[in-house]
């Protein structure tokens, strides 16, 4: 069942349930998704539709710190369910030790020595890693594993 099937009968379920929050989530994805295609002017594949999924995620988290400052904790609690809503569409997320791996692997594939480095081996994880992993976590953990 593809993303956008999945998406559908999803909706219908909240519907009837009078579930408005998770309503409102799914039709944000869908919409985003919606949005995605007509810029690109072609569906989506299964890599883009993890990359926007992150991209949801992410600024669903920002929200969530944005508003934990301005002390709105009745917009924190909003935003904390749309995640909970958009990340049941994600694979699951990677364990520490995995992506600690992963990278350690592309650092040897690409021969990273030092952060300036850092770049090359983004580049052959963010691939394997989007929708999987945090990026800013993966970022944090391949300064940490060049600089040693």
């Amino acid at each position: 069942m593809d993303i956008n099937e999945k998406l559908n009968a999803e909706m219908i379920v909240a519907a009837k349930a009078k579930d408005k929050i998770r309503l409102s989530a799914i039709r944000m994805l869908k919409t985003a998704l919606h949005n995605k295609e007509i810029e690109l002017m072609r569906p989506l594949n299964e890599t883009e539709i993890l990359q926007l999924l992150s991209a949801v995620v992410k600024q669903r988290r920002d929200s969530i710190e944005q508003f934990a400052r301005g002390n709105r904790p009745d917009l924190v609690e909003k935003e904390e369910a749309e995640l909970k809503v958009v990340q049941e569409f994600m694979p699951a997320q990677m364990s520490e030790e995995e992506v600690e791996a992963a990278i350690k692997k592309a650092i040897t594939e690409c021969g990273a020595v030092s952060v300036k480095d850092m770049g090359k081996v983004m580049k052959i994880l963010m691939p394997q890693l989007t929708g999987k992993a945090d990026g800013k976590m993966v970022g944090e953990k391949v300064k940490t594993l060049l600089s040693q």
